[in-house]
């Protein structure tokens, strides 16, 4: 995909992964959309992709936050008439041994909030804009961390780790991106998800206490890899580990445990009917 004059949203771009994608994507020429949680570095980010030929504006957003998931898809939707690549990358680790469990703002355990259940809202309200953008892509940075998400227990008030609760909030966002392909077929949007590499070096791995074996540049490698690889044009529903196709976790491939996700993200996010009636049509 020729890069130049895209306009395109990566979450959590102000560290990790998240940055080297934006600003790659800046030095293509492509106007990035920064979102983070520090105005500072956030600012900061935007500077060093207007320092190349690209262009960049920061986005202010807690996405422990439904509201201000919601507030950031306005604030897209006003400051664009078009979003041709959205790269979910915003996340929260496993906090170590010893993480305990906590909640989001909504009263959500936190890392099925940010790392799932903010991408699922935010996508969905950015969804006609994506479609009017036409052909355009979705990738939701995932993770080879995976384990089936226990529906009579989603939240983890029982048995709570913070490995469990990343494992399943990452195949979570798996889940969604099969079941969002399947609903976007014949629109010109296409959806998928990676694993952008393992213990890559970033504050998170740090954070959970592990010795960074891979480059935050081999992970944006691949994401950038599903934004704009010209032989990834039309496919959709997706998983890769690194830039190799691979197979998730065997739920992820359940239509009855995708649909079960689609209803109660829907629920937990009071997601609005006539958006909801957008998503599926």
């Amino acid at each position: 995909m020729e890069l130049k004059n895209k306009t395109v949203l990566v979450t959590g771009s102000t560290d990790g992964v998240g940055r080297v994608v934006a600003e790659r994507l800046g030095a293509a020429g492509a106007r990035v959309l920064v979102h983070g949680r520090d105005e500072g570095r956030t600012k900061a980010t935007v500077a060093a992709i207007e320092a190349t030929v690209g262009k960049a504006e920061f986005l202010i957003a807690d996405l422990a936050s439904l509201a201000e998931v919601r507030r950031l898809a306005e604030t897209v939707r006003a400051r664009t008439d078009r979003l041709d690549i959205l790269i979910n990358n915003a996340g929260v680790g496993t906090g170590g041994q010893g993480a305990k469990r906590q909640v989001s703002a909504d009263g959500y355990e936190l890392r099925f909030a940010v790392n799932y259940l903010a991408g699922f809202l935010l996508t969905s309200e950015l969804l006609p804009l994506l479609k009017a953008s036409a052909p355009a892509r979705i990738v939701n940075v995932a993770s080879a961390g995976q384990q089936a998400i226990d529906f009579d227990d989603v939240m983890l008030t029982s048995g709570y780790s913070g490995v469990r609760a990343y494992c399943q909030s990452k195949l979570a966002q798996i889940l969604f991106t099969i079941d969002l392909a399947e609903q976007l077929k014949g629109t010109g949007v296409t959806v998928n998800a990676l694993h952008p590499a393992s213990y890559m070096d970033t504050t998170m791995v740090r954070q959970a206490g592990v010795t960074p074996w891979s480059s935050v540049e081999t992970g944006a490698d691949a994401t950038l890899n599903l934004a704009a690889s010209p032989a990834l044009e039309g496919r959709s529903g997706l998983y890769f580990d690194g830039q190799r196709e691979s197979r998730a976790d065997a739920q992820a491939y359940d239509e009855s445990a995708r649909s079960r996700l689609r209803d109660l993200s829907l629920e937990l996010t009071g997601h609005p009917s006539s958006t909801s009636r957008e998503q599926h049509s």
